[in-house]
């Protein structure tokens, strides 16, 4: 693999630079540092959308006949790496990097020149109605039902663990709508329209004190049979399209390296008594850059797939493993490096909203919900066990 880049790409690298320059505000870089979630605000995050969509660059993982800026597997590469050095805010990642790819692939052409114009300007804020009480892992036995009722499904059940669900006016959700002996064969992919009468969303905290996550429930909620993408009960199928690229679309190494860029930052400096002169600290980072740089590679692999228009296969569970435990990993040294300076916890993010003097640096101020919210890495998208099952059974045939 050529690492190297020739002229034109190093002349594309100095145009992500310019435009980050032109375009990212100090309040967006400032509240892209103190958002410990993968997740940034919508008033943040969809600015940022807003500024990619006028330049062309709103879906880098398009086609471009809808919208996408028709890259090279090194420009997507530069380009991503350059918004992680800079600290740019996360776009509506439902939007662009999940459903956005399942329309494309499946939806009607009406739903193509509906949604997915309204997706790349930012217009329309997603979120992911899969997950159920008792169905996690075992999403096949999802319970949440939709009966045809001439022109209309009338859904009635439950989501929960839905991220920004009180932000969103859409969701993409799997509902059941028939029974029969194999569970995934009677499920639906279903568009909902946040705003229809009898959807409740109702707020879950989480161990850091955040409000990012919810339970939202259906009460005879009536969605038009044209918003069903592709054919009923071929939900499953397009479901686990889109966990593919849910866990395998991005380039994640980037943003770790950042990450831990700034924890041995921390590591060096006297805030934490130079923690980097300890042994297992130094050895620690070490170990986790190494990690890192593996990833990196693998991810390269996949852009280079992706761009030849596959879908990213056993290889995003990979990238989805150990993307999560890298990341759990940074923010584990993360609270060791900070020492008992963990303890001054913020709740009730978003951090860049506090107005007082926090207890600790605001450098410090996100390692330890940082670690807190990490802890769900490897449970949301599929957990870790699951990802192992499914590299086993696709690539060791086990």
């Amino acid at each position: 693999m050529d690492l190297s880049f020739n002229a034109e790409e190093r002349a594309f690298q100095d145009e992500v630079r310019g435009f980050i320059a032109k375009n990212l505000t100090e309040e967006m870089k400032h509240a892209t540092a103190l958002t410990p979630s993968v997740f940034s605000d919508p008033d943040i995050g969809m600015a940022w959308q807003r500024a990619l969509h006028r330049q062309g660059w709103g879906a880098p993982g398009w086609p471009v006949e809808h919208g996408g800026p028709d890259w090279t597997p090194a420009q997507r590469w530069i380009f991503e790496t350059e918004c992680a050095r800079a600290g740019v805010p996360n776009v509506n990642v439902m939007g662009v990097k999940m459903v956005g790819p399942v329309i494309i692939g499946f939806g009607s052409p009406e739903q193509k020149n509906f949604y997915l114009p309204r997706i790349l300007s930012g217009e329309d804020y997603w979120c992911q109605g899969y997950s159920e009480p008792g169905s996690g892992s075992d999403l096949s036995s999802l319970k949440t039902r939709a009966v045809r009722d001439g022109d209309d499904y009338i859904i009635n059940g439950t989501k929960i663990w839905t991220t920004h669900a009180h932000h969103a006016n859409r969701m993409f959700a799997l509902v059941r709508t028939s029974d029969g002996p194999r569970q995934q064969d009677g499920i639906s992919f279903i568009l909902i329209d946040m705003k229809i009468p009898g959807i409740t969303t109702r707020p879950i905290l989480t161990i850091g004190g955040d409000h990012e996550v919810n339970q939202v429930f259906f009460d005879d909620v009536r969605v038009p049979v044209a918003n069903r993408v592709g054919e009923e009960g071929k939900g499953w199928t397009y479901g686990k399209y889109l966990l593919e690229f849910e866990r395998g679309s991005g380039i994640a190494s980037a943003k770790l390296r950042e990450g831990l860029k700034a924890i041995a930052g921390l590591a060096e400096s006297d805030l934490t008594g130079r923690a980097i002169d300890s042994p297992d600290i130094a050895t620690r980072i070490s170990e986790v850059e190494v990690d890192i740089d593996a990833l990196e590679m693998t991810e390269l692999r996949v852009l280079s797939a992706l761009q030849t228009g596959q879908n990213p296969g056993a290889v995003s569970s990979i990238l989805k493993l150990r993307n999560s435990e890298i990341r759990q990993a940074v923010t584990r040294l993360g609270a060791d490096v900070i020492g008992h300076d963990a303890l001054a916890v913020e709740p009730m993010r978003p951090l860049y909203k506090l107005n007082h003097e926090p207890a600790i640096p605001e450098e410090m101020l996100t390692v330890m919900p940082e670690y807190l919210n990490g802890r769900a890495y490897t449970i949301f998208g599929g957990t870790s066990e699951i990802q192992r099952d499914i590299i086993a059974k696709m690539m060791l045939g086990i």
